[in-house]
């Protein structure tokens, strides 16, 4: 679902590169800015950003639970320096 809601609308705009004339003339990057200017900015960076979001957010929440149920497992102490509960 990620792939599907964060890639729509940059998808609509490299399926239109291959129209013919589309974008005008000039570099692939000079035609991709303008097909991007029609679609417009915000609608190209927020599309699937609740996705996103939920996403990158499960992931990071992931990672530290692994990362303290590992420490805990292995007794590894979790501050370096100093235990700011001493």
């Amino acid at each position: 679902a990620y792939e599907i809601t964060r890639s729509l609308e940059f998808r609509r705009v490299l399926s239109l590169i291959n129209k013919e004339g589309a974008g005008g003339e000039g570099t692939i990057m000079t035609r991709l800015g303008r097909l991007a200017y029609e679609v417009g900015f915000v609608k190209l960076c927020l599309t699937g950003l609740g996705a996103r979001c939920v996403m990158i957010g499960s992931l990071t929440a992931g990672q530290f639970g692994i990362f303290d149920t590992i420490m805990t497992l292995t007794g590894a102490s979790k501050f370096k320096f100093t235990n700011p509960n001493e």
